[in-house]
């Protein structure tokens, strides 16, 4: 249900307002209120917060990020970073900055270093690699290969589906270099072809820009490595990776010893600065004097207490909390926050799609979760259908469960399926009549009335439109609690006079059918003749025309029992054609196919349907909506 709110202004020195921005930031109560819009042109004395350390903020925690990018993930400990916390919070702005930027100092300039040699070393390291499984693979080759003073050497990779592109290299070589040139090919592996390239260094710049034009992947040797046997070169690669990893080894030590100094503090700080850059975003709703802040939100009633005690307990006396007085008409400007039980929880995303409804009104949410899962399950009637749609919703929750609009419609399913399953065993119903064919269950007889959906039409019919009845005049109730609680009294009395009407015209259409004793034509009468008066007093003459359409209301609750009669006969249809082939596996498939679309048909349709008798025929005979949610000032949940 819809809980009480109370609207507050917190004031204290301007002084302590960043640490008052952060009690309230982790307290997690107060819907903040937008102060500057009541700051009158030309106000002297209360002004608009001013704040401007966002893009300072933003820097920071840039040049944090950079460095926790560069040493080594240690695992939190709670415990220091719990006293951390403690002492960074308890820091003025100015304070936790200059602590911040102190950190950044003494370690961005050298972990940048470290970071950018160690990523050096790695690529020559990957470098070295390349080199070495090349030459080990064209060293058998390496008799064929002139070794002249003067002579360049170079090394192409191809895909073996493009080895095509090597005549084209030899063409274009002999034009280069007039024909001063050696290629040799040797496959590195299933994919890859390497080629050695041996030319006249005056044809440097051409080959290479030549090479560079066909887009292939050349490696060239280093210069030490050119004109040396292949034996030498591999103990080169091989004294050089060990001298590479020797000075990884000392870059990582260095890395590790930086972190167990400052990983803890930093990782603290990151989330207190991320923290106040979150907070950084509210402090133009403000107001401020001289000395002075002033702020303002709304607190749900029940949190009011927790909100003054952790202020209380932080600033003492400094900080002052006020409960305003509200007129009820501003109270339709407070937020609506929902505090349902877990099952009515799921309902409330049905209610987000039409709107949140205002702070007086009645919360419609615990009526949802009551009559759409029996609407539902009245429609769909199948203890085999709603124990398969019972599963399907819970595999979905458990796939998807980042999806959280998908999450909340699984839980209306799960809890939706449960009256499906209930109303099978009242209408004798698993898989249509199948159940009823092998003898495991059969419709219950119940006021003299046995409950089989093709049988009892006529009763099914009634009952559905006296649900429609209970259910429209439920609606016009809370419509004129609705109505009292905002003291519009002439709405009250349109829908007080509409109930009349309704209830009018059913004691005349019973007692002239003779379905009740005549005598209560007259009071059937009354209603109307009372009634009618009262709904064109509150809504004007077009008021009368709503006793039609409250009619057309009524009776569109006969698709309750209309939509679940088509699943019914859909599921005997199934059954039958299944039963009627001869070659019994092509029976039961197409049994299986048919029962299958029309479980999807029983998800969708009834859903559909129930969520209709609530948004036209229920809500509209009490819902506004138009409310703001209750969104507190709080640090979002991770996921959420």
């Amino acid at each position: 249900m819809l809980q009480k709110m109370k609207k507050i202004q917190v004031m204290g020195p301007k002084n302590d307002l960043q640490s008052v921005v952060d009690v309230l930031y982790h307290t997690g109560t107060v819907h903040l209120e937008d102060v500057s819009k009541a700051i009158l042109p030309g106000d002297t004395i209360l002004r608009k917060m001013d704040f401007t350390k966002s893009a300072e903020l933003t820097n920071i925690l840039m040049k944090i990020g950079g460095i926790f990018l560069s040493l080594p993930k240690l695992a939190d400990d709670v415990q220091k970073q719990a006293q951390i916390t403690e002492d960074l919070q308890k820091k003025s702005q100015a304070d936790l900055f200059n602590r911040a930027s102190h950190v950044v100092a003494v370690l961005e300039s050298t972990t940048k270093d470290l970071a950018e040699r160690k990523a050096n070393l790695e690529y020559t390291l990957n470098a070295l690699g390349r080199y070495e499984k090349i030459i080990k693979k064209i060293q058998p080759l390496e008799s064929q290969l002139p070794m002249l003073k003067g002579f360049e050497i170079t090394v192409i990779l191809i895909q073996r589906e493009f080895r095509d592109v090597l005549e084209l290299v030899r063409n274009a070589l002999v034009e280069i270099t007039r024909n001063q040139f050696e290629l040799i090919s040797a496959d590195m592996d299933e994919a890859t072809i390497a080629t050695v390239i041996i030319f006249n260094k005056k044809y440097s710049e051409k080959v290479h820009s030549f090479i560079f034009s066909q887009n292939v992947n050349e490696i060239r040797m280093p210069q030490e490595y050119l004109g040396k046997p292949f034996n030498e070169i591999l103990e080169l690669i091989t004294e050089k990776r060990e001298k590479t990893i020797e000075e990884m080894s000392v870059i990582d030590k260095n890395l590790e010893n930086l972190s167990a100094e400052w990983y803890q503090e930093l990782a603290v700080l990151k989330k207190v600065l991320e923290d106040r850059k979150e907070e950084a975003g509210v402090f133009g709703k403000f107001g401020q004097t001289e000395y002075t802040f002033l702020i303002e939100g709304w607190v749900p009633k029940k949190f009011l207490k927790r909100t003054k005690e952790a202020l209380n307990k932080t600033f003492g006396n400094r900080i002052i909390v006020i409960e305003l007085d509200v007129s009820p008409e501003k109270m339709d400007d407070a937020p609506t926050f929902y505090d349902n039980p877990s099952f009515v929880k799921p309902f409330e995303f049905l209610i987000r799609i039409i709107g949140t409804p205002k702070y007086r009104e009645v919360d419609p949410s615990p009526l949802i979760a009551i009559f759409f899962p029996f609407f539902f399950g009245f429609m769909v009637g199948d203890i085999a259908y709603g124990a398969i749609i019972l599963v399907f919703a819970l595999v979905m929750k458990k796939i998807y469960k980042a999806m959280l609009w998908l999450q909340s419609l699984m839980d209306i399913l799960i809890i939706s399926s449960i009256p499906a399953i209930f109303f099978g065993f009242l209408f004798g119903e698993f898989f249509g009549n199948l159940g009823e064919e092998m003898g495991w269950i059969h419709p219950i007889t119940l006021f003299g009335i046995t409950w089989n959906r093709i049988e009892a039409m006529v009763p099914l019919l009634i009952l559905a439109i006296a649900i429609g009845v209970f259910h429209v005049l439920l609606g016009l109730g809370i419509g004129i609690l609705n109505a009292l609680a905002k003291k519009s009294k002439k709405h009250a009395i349109e829908k007080a006079g509409m109930i009349g009407v309704v209830i009018g015209m059913l004691i005349v259409a019973g007692a002239t059918i003779e379905v009740i004793p005549a005598i209560l034509l007259w009071l059937g009468v009354v209603l109307l003749i009372v009634g009618l008066p009262m709904i064109i007093y509150g809504g004007g003459f077009f008021g009368a025309f709503e006793i039609m359409s409250t009619a057309v209301n009524i009776l569109s609750y006969a698709r309750l029992m209309a939509i679940g009669m088509a699943s019914v006969i859909l599921a005997l249809v199934a059954n039958k054609l299944g039963g009627t082939i001869e070659v019994a596996v092509v029976g039961i498939l197409i049994a299986v196919l048919m029962h299958i679309l029309n479980i999807a048909l029983a998800m969708f349709s009834p859903f559909l349907h129930s969520l209709r008798l609530h948004l036209v025929e229920f809500h509209s005979k009490f819902y506004e909506g138009g409310g703001k949610m209750y969104k507190p000032f709080m640090k979002e949940k991770e996921g959420g």
